[in-house]
């Protein structure tokens, strides 16, 4: 049985540590500054292969006591961005395979840096945009011999909306200002470039239903970087409903918010409600050569939330913790196959829709309502 150390129980720790502590092959440590909570407690009173610790993953001391009293294989990051670093340097330190859900770039440079010389795998920007995003372009792409265009878009939002900004708060705060407020980068005409964010916008058809998309960052993952010099236009863009991204354009450009973040949380997490009613759209477009035409392919699909051991999960929790523990699974089951630092598209399509925890992204939980598939058009 593999030992696994979850730090942070949020909404997606707390799920990613419900999948693999029921599968009865991961035995999983959850922890977190406070563990005074109902629902976790009630959680592992159902599930004997998990347990709750009380920790704070920002003291080295209290992890490095831990860690030396329990024999860990494998460490996962699901706090905040910026609590990243610190937990991937213990991991190195106790030869741990480290996981994370970063969309910030600086964070994943450095975590590569880290994983240097490293025999234990160092995983960052798993979950869902970066992540599975990753992962289906990269199955897309290997289909073209010449690739020309790469186009990723990713949506998580509010089934039914009521307010201005049309939108709800499905999963961090300081992960949403991070990705609307950082630079993008982007392959444009063979070029490594980067991008302003909230740019860029662009009109979306799924289903008949209209909405938009601009520039944000972290998205897209490492892929720039592995296709530089062979792909035209790669980019990674966000979709909300219409009139979104001109209402936080004024918030975070013409406010100057961008440069005051911590006001800027405060007024969203006052005036936005959150919700587990939501919905994921997930679309990618590739075009290139094939057969000596030029062709396209396209990956849409929307999933919505569903019951998976007797709780309700949002949309944004299972495709975000489904495909970490998918990835964790593929890792922990191959010794020695993955070490150093680990790429999203280094797991293939297959490895993730097949895995016990990344099927959800092919069929849903059977006993519930599936996962729907979707058309779309960009104009």
């Amino acid at each position: 049985m593999h030992k696994i150390l979850i730090v942070g129980a949020g909404k997606i720790g707390t799920l990613i540590a419900v999948l693999l502590s029921s599968s009865k092959d991961y035995q999983v440590y959850l922890a977190d500054i406070n563990i005074e909570n109902n629902f976790l407690k009630e959680l592992a009173k159902k599930n004997p292969n998990l347990k709750l610790i009380q920790l704070d993953a920002q003291n080295h001391a209290q992890m490095s006591e831990f860690l030396k009293k329990n024999k860990m294989q494998g460490i996962v990051s699901s706090l905040p961005y910026y609590c990243n670093v610190p937990i991937a340097k213990i991991a190195k330190e106790f030869n741990l395979n480290y996981f994370d859900l970063t969309e910030d770039t600086g964070v994943a440079e450095t975590v590569a840096e880290l994983s240097k010389n490293a025999t234990n795998a160092f995983v960052p920007q798993c979950g869902l945009a970066p992540g599975f995003i990753s992962i289906v372009a990269n199955h897309l792409m290997k289909h073209f011999p010449t690739l020309d265009t790469v186009k990723m878009r990713v949506g998580a939002l509010p089934l039914n909306i009521s307010n201005a900004l049309q939108y709800s708060l499905t999963w961090s705060t300081d992960g949403l200002i991070n990705e609307y407020g950082n630079f993008c980068e982007a392959i444009q005409d063979g070029k490594t470039v980067s991008l302003p964010p909230l740019d860029d916008l662009e009109e979306i058809k799924i289903n008949g239903l209209t909405y938009e998309a601009f520039n944000t960052s972290g998205g897209i993952g490492s892929l720039a970087e592995t296709y530089k010099g062979k792909v035209k236009n790669i980019g990674y863009k966000t979709i909300r409903y219409p009139g979104h991204c001109e209402k936080m354009r004024f918030l975070m450009n013409d406010l100057n918010l961008n440069h005051d973040r911590d006001m800027l949380k405060r007024i969203l997490e006052n005036a936005i409600p959150k919700t587990a009613q939501d919905v994921v759209l997930v679309y990618v477009s590739v075009t290139g050569m094939q057969h000596n035409q030029f062709c396209e392919e396209n990956y849409v699909k929307k999933f919505y939330p569903a019951e998976i051991h007797g709780q309700v999960w949002s949309a944004i929790q299972l495709t975000t913790a489904c495909s970490l523990a998918a990835v964790l699974d593929c890792v922990m089951s191959n010794p020695g196959k993955y070490k150093g630092h680990v790429k999203q598209e280094e797991f293939t399509l297959d490895d993730l829709i097949t895995n016990r925890f990344g099927h959800y992204y092919a069929y849903g939980d059977p006993t519930e309502k599936k996962f729907e598939s979707a058309s779309a058009t960009i104009e």
